[in-house]
């Protein structure tokens, strides 16, 4: 699979202990709005799954990822975001709709509204981070998806495991971990504008 690992420096760019730090993602504004809306590659507030597509390989997916991705999350969010809507056979995701879609047994860092809820990011380090105070490793993953499962919501724990475990395998460092400030950043959807900088200045260098 290949994947683009955010820069050493993105990943060391926030200080943990710089309070200011995690404010950057104000708590007032749908950051769920502006991290799904990176897939809407045209801007016309629909995300179809070939812009998901092209999203995922616009961040170093590989192409089955990005298959895959594509037609997992059309599938599951378009319904939801288009309330009172006939469905549609091209499963457009309605992106102002996109906290309709929230599912459950999630970590609750998005609140009903899309809203960043700051409590519950800290929450996640505070409780499953062991190993390392700013990051995470697999097992820690494991088991913080684990703990976030509500009883028979099959569905939900489906969702949380691929969204995840996809954040994972795209984003670890060279040492395994998930870090803080990579999952801050995924939340607000900055973290894929800054991989899809970085790839595409990297296949600019080789063709030079």
């Amino acid at each position: 699979m290949a994947s683009s690992l955010p820069s050493k420096d993105f990943q060391e760019g926030v200080d943990d202990d710089d309070d200011d730090a995690v404010r950057y993602m104000p708590t007032d504004q749908n950051v769920l709005k502006k991290h799904v809306a990176f897939f809407d590659r045209n801007h016309d507030g629909l995300v179809y799954p070939w812009e998901t597509f092209k999203g995922f390989r616009a961040i170093g997916a590989g192409y089955f990822l990005s298959m895959a991705g594509a037609i997992f999350i059309n599938v599951a969010l378009s319904g939801k975001t288009r309330p009172g809507k006939f469905p549609s056979l091209l499963f457009p995701i309605e992106v102002k709709n996109i906290h309709l879609a929230k599912h459950g047994s999630d970590s609750g860092v998005y609140d009903s509204e899309g809203r960043f809820v700051r409590l519950k990011f800290e929450e996640i380090f505070i409780k499953f981070a062991r190993t390392h105070a700013s990051a995470l490793t697999s097992d820690e993953l494991m088991a913080m998806l684990k703990a976030n499962r509500e009883p028979q919501d099959y569905k939900g724990w489906i969702i949380s495991w691929t969204e995840w475990k996809t954040l994972y395998c795209l984003c670890k460092d060279n040492n395994g971990l998930l870090r803080k400030e990579t999952i801050r950043a995924v939340y607000d959807g900055s973290l894929f504008e800054h991989m899809e900088r970085e790839r595409a200045a990297t296949i600019k260098k080789s063709w030079l």
